[in-house]
């Protein structure tokens, strides 16, 4: 009997973001730490943005977005995500307090579910620069189930957002 086949890598896309502590540093030790997940290969970064809180207070976050190839499912790599934030310190207080770090699974190739634990295609992300900038750095012509990343992008110009050099500490 032949040898069952590898599981197919899925692109997955993950939003980081942090407000306290030293931001940068979390999230390059976050992206590292995603990198070295046993199923997750190719897992690139976009630049680092800086943006205001959205519906939230607290300082300005650090952002960016990754894609990665995983053969892990959907709550699977939640999951290994939720695992990475809880070693980084973070807290849940009350809904959209500020953290040390944020890991949200944004998209997992095409697929669309809906379970108290994950929705997926993320449901805000849309609403949200912080998201939406860095993912076209990564993704230009990905295909979100609400419009092109240009037209969505241009819907939300009044966020505040800027790109943080490269190098940024």
């Amino acid at each position: 009997m032949p040898a069952a086949a590898p599981p197919a890598s899925i692109r997955a896309y993950i939003g980081l973001g942090s407000n306290l502590g030293d931001s940068g540093a979390t999230l390059r030790a976050a992206l590292q730490e995603i990198s070295a997940l046993p199923d997750v290969q190719a897992c690139t970064a976009s630049p680092f943005y800086r943006s205001a809180p959205v519906d939230a207070s607290g300082p300005d976050f650090v952002n960016a977005v990754a894609s990665l190839d995983t053969t892990l499912a959907p709550l699977q790599l939640l999951d290994r995500l939720q695992a990475i934030e809880q070693k980084h310190g973070r807290k849940r207080p009350y809904r959209n307090a500020p953290r040390t770090l944020d890991l949200d699974l944004l998209l997992y190739g095409e697929v669309s579910m809906s379970t108290q634990r994950l929705i997926l295609p993320h449901p805000r992300m849309h609403e949200r620069a912080f998201v939406l900038r860095p993912l076209r750095d990564l993704a230009p012509s990905a295909a979100l189930p609400r419009g092109s990343l240009d037209a969505l992008i241009a819907g939300i110009a009044d966020q505040a957002i800027e790109r943080l050099p490269a190098g940024f500490a």
